[in-house]
């Protein structure tokens, strides 16, 4: 009995730590600790070689492939005062470090946490919660644009007062490269994150949670121009005090999650939305479709584009009543430059695919073979609008489908 009481313990903390990237297994003093979870999958595209945030890009040829998506490997320690975690990632394209970092805090309180390595950005709630928990396949399309990988180098102080439990923040300071790169400028960028979490509501039957994000940032240009969005067209802003000029990077969200436990099963209500400046560069023959917004990892070498966006998304899960499935249904949208038109897209040489706007419904089941092993089967229909750009007048083929198997442990 006593041994039993001893695994509960340990299992019921373990948990709900996982879920949170930014976190070792448990905070209680435990030598090292080893979890991880294994994605293997199969996805099946309406196109050969199409560009696809579904795990990455189809090969030019192809419009199916089996793929390791995620092999996560975590080794974590903790004792009275610190803990560190260190978790990789091991698929048919290599190995990649995803998470080193420290956290300490005082012997007798975890209210203050101070974190120092390679973590996951603390913006809004989709980014730090594990891709091993998520109901989903995939982040939205608008955060792997902004964040990608999630992670990014620096340091970080958190607050989770015990007496207080139903508030959290943090406050992060980092290159703003991403977790693969060193930084390439001297700026850092600035992230702070506020949530609220209020449990056991009506009956102990809702749960709800919300909260508020922003991003201060910069990106450096490189060149004597850039280009801005004024009065429906691009302006061409150029002068040697260019060179070296820090662009603005600046983004807010806010988010909310809602349960409720009922009679036919937990309804799941998530949603986020993000918005403000995000340099990018123009398309080309290099930088094909939606790469010219995404963040950079390395020193831009053309012209930048200042463009404001916006983008959220919806995800609803429904388990069906006490039996294993889960039905699944999503919406996403990612406007990378809100202050154009789809018909002004093509009219000059300036706009580019850059500049289009994406819409994403996703919907599926899950089922729950065992506590460990879990199936997903998962369809995405991706619309994008049309414009005056040869290869974008009309919808691109482009939709997927993933049947993923993963376990956990």
């Amino acid at each position: 009995m006593r041994k039993i009481l001893f695994i509960l313990t340990s299992i019921i903390p373990h948990f709900g730590l996982a879920q949170n990237n930014n976190a070792p297994s448990t905070y209680d003093p435990h030598e090292i600790a080893i979890t991880g979870y294994l994605q293997t999958q199969y996805q099946k595209a309406q196109s050969a070689g199409i560009n696809s945030w579904s795990g990455g890009d189809f090969a030019k040829n192809s419009d199916e492939r089996f793929m390791i998506r995620r092999g996560r490997l975590k080794i974590d320690r903790a004792d009275k005062f610190s803990s560190i975690v260190f978790q990789i990632d091991a698929t048919q394209n290599g190995l990649t470090l995803m998470d080193a970092f420290i956290q300490f805090h005082q012997p007798n309180s975890k209210d203050l946490r101070f974190t120092v390595g390679l973590f996951n950005r603390p913006f809004g709630y989709s980014i730090v919660y594990s891709s091993g928990y998520r109901d989903f396949p995939e982040r939205a399309r608008v955060f792997q644009t902004l964040m990608p990988r999630e992670r990014d180098i620096g340091a970080m102080i958190s607050y989770h007062p015990s007496k207080l439990k139903f508030i959290n923040g943090d406050l992060a300071v980092v290159n703003g490269s991403g977790h693969t790169a060193r930084d390439y400028d001297s700026k850092k960028d600035i992230i702070g994150n506020l949530g609220f979490r209020f449990d056991s509501l009506v009956n102990k039957k809702l749960h709800v949670s919300f909260g508020g994000s922003a991003y201060a940032g910069s990106v450096r240009s490189d060149t004597e121009s850039f280009f801005s969005y004024e009065n429906g067209r691009y302006i061409k802003n150029t002068g040697a005090h260019n060179v070296n000029w820090y662009a603005k990077r600046n983004y807010y969200g806010l988010n909310i999650q809602l349960q409720y436990d009922n009679n036919f099963g937990a309804t799941s209500l998530k949603a986020e939305y993000i918005a403000g400046r995000q340099p990018g560069v123009a398309s080309s023959s290099a930088i094909t479709g939606f790469a010219a917004s995404t963040s950079f990892v390395a020193q831009p070498a053309t012209d930048l584009y200042l463009r404001d966006f916006s983008g959220y998304y919806f995800w609803l899960t429904q388990k069906i009543a006490n039996s294993k499935f889960t039905a699944i249904m999503a919406f996403d949208m990612y406007d990378p430059n809100r202050q154009i038109s789809d018909a002004e897209i093509g009219l000059d040489s300036d706009t580019s695919a850059g500049d289009i706007k994406f819409s994403t419904i996703g919907y599926g089941l899950t089922y729950l073979l065992n506590p460990r092993l879990k199936l997903t089967l998962y369809n995405e229909n991706i619309v994008n609008d049309n414009t005056l750009m040869p290869q974008y007048t009309a919808d691109v083929k482009d939709d997927v489908f993933t049947a993923r198997l993963q376990y956990r442990w």
